[in-house]
């Protein structure tokens, strides 16, 4: 019987350079949807590795969608800047400094700076029908995603700004403070899902239009979307269990799936976020608590023969993230993997430092790929002390994903700033899913 040691160097792949994704492009083939996972939201190696994957996945098998685990109204406005919308600026790091809701070193950093200016570079070649969007798929930015669908009815149709002001006045009496709303809730019956869902309903009356009439309703019936599963999550969190986070990945996968519906016939997205969201629930300890994830979701509806999962690991290193919610970004020391962990067993192979592994498709899983294994997820919140205890997934790693990439040290990524901004209107809205994944 070979030991699991040596099945795991049979099977890794040099990791060195563009070039060697060859492999995992070969893997891609004609599938439509590629998601990209992380083990942690502050890690230099995966973020620039994402990017060098979507870089080939751009220019070789035609993807048009760049997709992300961030706020739908903040990613728009970078949409507008890497696909040279009017009156957008040239340059997409002016709009990712902008971030102010925290956690902002997720999206307002160097890496993704570098990625969202190659998209423009990129889309500046293109006709503007054929350009590279890029998008969030998440659900926090209720009170920003309403204010858009004011100021888009205001513009376009004033007839319908009543039914947006409602929604807005109806959370008026929290102070706009949306936890502070969801923990009122489960005392008293009353909610503002009604106006919410009645604006949702209005703007879905409209027409589509054509060119950027047809974006811009898009966009602002997707700010109704999120404003409307916001609602509903944030009701969620407050009643605990596994709802908040499926209302959340729900919410997600819908997105990806109109985004992909909105850009047309042969549309192609690649999907950045965390690897709790695009590796398959279904062979992680978050099925047995009822849970479902974006991963598991988007094979269902499409067939696991057009959907492909790569998952991200590593050893030890340092990592940006926070000590405590809403707190400042720290570069904090990501403490050697727990024993018996899949990144404990990808250690101490003797790999390369950084490995890729493309699981089979076809016949017997070796064992190392079938069995359970505790599998490291950091969050925006992290306590490295803690680590062992509270920072593993069991996981069946060669069903979980399609393709895992391997680092045995990382690096914290750079923010663009450190300390957060200080919070203003609708920017209470914090990530309340305690592992801030």
């Amino acid at each position: 019987m070979i030991a699991a040691e040596e099945q795991v160097r049979r099977a890794a792949l040099p990791l060195r350079g563009e070039g060697d994704l060859d492999p995992l492009l070969e893997r891609v083939g004609e599938a439509r949807f590629v998601l990209l996972g992380e083990a942690s939201h502050g890690t230099h190696e995966f973020y620039a590795w994402r990017a060098a994957i979507t870089r080939r996945l751009v220019l070789e098998k035609g993807f048009s969608l760049v997709t992300v685990e961030g706020d739908w109204p903040d990613c728009h406005r970078v949409n507008c800047s890497v696909t040279g919308a009017p009156g957008a600026p040239e340059d997409p790091a002016e709009v990712l400094a902008g971030f102010g809701r925290w956690p902002t070193w997720m999206w307002a950093n160097t890496d993704v700076v570098e990625l969202t200016r190659w998209l423009r570079s990129h889309n500046d070649t293109l006709p503007a029908d054929a350009r590279v969007g890029f998008h969030g798929l998440d659900v926090y930015s209720l009170m920003d995603s309403l204010r858009s669908v004011v100021a888009y009815l205001r513009e376009h149709e004033p007839g319908h700004v009543d039914a947006a002001l409602e929604a807005l006045r109806c959370f008026e009496p929290h102070g706009e403070d949306v936890q502070r709303y969801a923990e009122a809730t489960r005392l008293a019956p009353s909610s503002c899902e009604g106006p919410v869902v009645e604006l949702l309903a209005r703007l879905r009356s409209g027409t589509d239009g054509t060119g950027h009439e047809r974006d811009a309703r898009f966009d602002a019936e997707q700010n109704a979307l999120v404003a409307a599963g916001a609602e509903a999550y944030y009701r969620a969190v407050v009643r605990g269990g596994a709802q908040a986070w499926n209302v959340r990945d729900r919410h997600m996968a819908d997105t990806l799936d109109r985004l992909v519906a909105h850009r047309g016939p042969g549309a192609k997205a690649v999907v950045w976020e965390h690897n709790t969201h695009i590796g398959d629930a279904r062979f992680t300890d978050m099925a047995r608590d009822g849970m479902v994830n974006v991963g598991q979701l988007v094979r269902e509806r499409h067939g696991e023969d057009d959907v492909v999962l790569v998952g991200f690991g590593s050893h030890g290193g340092t990592v940006v993230a926070a000590r405590a919610w809403d707190g400042p970004s720290q570069v904090l020391p990501l403490p050697p993997a727990h024993p018996g962990s899949v990144e404990d067993l990808l250690h101490h192979s003797g790999i390369d430092p950084a490995a890729l592994f493309v699981f089979p498709t076809a016949g017997e899983l070796p064992r190392w790929l079938t069995g359970i294994r505790e599998h490291r997820a950091v969050g925006v919140v992290y306590q490295p002390e803690l680590d062992p205890t509270h920072n593993y997934v069991p996981t069946v790693l060669g069903r979980r994903y399609d393709a895992f990439c391997w680092f045995d040290r990382t690096r914290a990524l750079t923010p663009l700033h450190g300390e957060p901004p200080a919070a203003g209107p609708g920017h209470g809205e914090d990530d309340t899913w305690p592992w801030g994944q």
